[in-house]
């Protein structure tokens, strides 16, 4: 069995159009799951139409868990990164750079920050790096270090693991950046608090976390729009905010 993934062309401006974010995922089926070196699904077809949507279709792994443990998780992510330190933007140079559409985010940002600002499963740490992060997400300064292939959402649930170990999809926002970047994300969109040291310490660097977790900050504000105020996940992602604010306070 197959599943089928179609994007109609993105809205002209918006984000998705901006990134070319479904097409950079066909030609990462195309051109780097071959080579990517850990486990992906796999794609039987893929195909940018002229008229700018996309088809891909893929291997069907609906009947798998979904997720991962963060643990799992990081190992996997380290060794994507290592495998493509300093090559990735040579190699395949229509990777999204660092800070693309960085403008186009901070006017969400600040759009949506004083009605989120108002939820009361935010904790004061939280409000108080919301509040200093108006304005300033477009200037955001990058982590250190050499750029090499990062997936761009490696939260939990783009994970499935079934009898061949995890597998790691949805690869909308491959990009080429600090690997830092989808560790930080991992943190703040998937790993309890209790667990961040562990997973920094399986990772082995931290260089450029504290630029990172700024920028997962803003990702991790902004999809709290997607759980309703004061549900479990609600809670679950403003505790792992919480925790971003408390690191960067240190």
């Amino acid at each position: 069995m197959t599943f089928v993934k179609r994007r109609e062309p993105p809205e002209p401006g918006s984000i998705p159009a901006v990134l070319g974010m479904f097409s950079a995922e066909v030609r990462f089926y195309r051109e780097i799951a071959p080579v990517v070196g850990v486990r992906v699904p796999h794609c039987h077809h893929g195909e940018v139409r002229p008229d700018g949507s996309t088809v891909l279709i893929l291997e069907d792994l609906s009947d798998w868990a979904p997720g991962a443990d963060p643990a799992v998780a990081a190992m996997i992510l380290r060794e994507v990164h290592l495998r493509r330190s300093g090559l990735a933007a040579g190699r395949w140079p229509w990777l999204r750079p660092v800070g693309a559409a960085a403008d186009l985010v901070g006017a969400l940002y600040d759009s949506w920050w004083p009605g989120i600002r108002e939820r009361r499963d935010l904790t004061s740490r939280v409000r108080a790096l919301g509040d200093r992060l108006v304005g300033q997400v477009s200037t955001l300064p990058s982590a250190p270090g050499e750029l090499t292939l990062v997936h761009g959402d490696a939260a939990t649930r783009n994970f499935r693991t079934g009898p061949e170990g995890p597998v790691l999809l949805d690869w909308e926002d491959v990009s080429a950046a600090p690997g830092i970047s989808d560790i930080a994300w991992l943190l703040v969109s998937s790993t309890p608090p209790q667990r961040w040291d562990e997973i920094l310490d399986l990772y082995g660097s931290v260089a450029g976390l504290d630029e990172e977790l700024a920028a997962s900050a803003v990702q991790g504000v902004l999809s709290l729009s997607d759980h309703a105020e004061g549900t479990d996940e609600a809670i679950d992602r403003a505790l792992r905010l919480d925790e971003a604010a408390q690191r960067l306070q240190s």
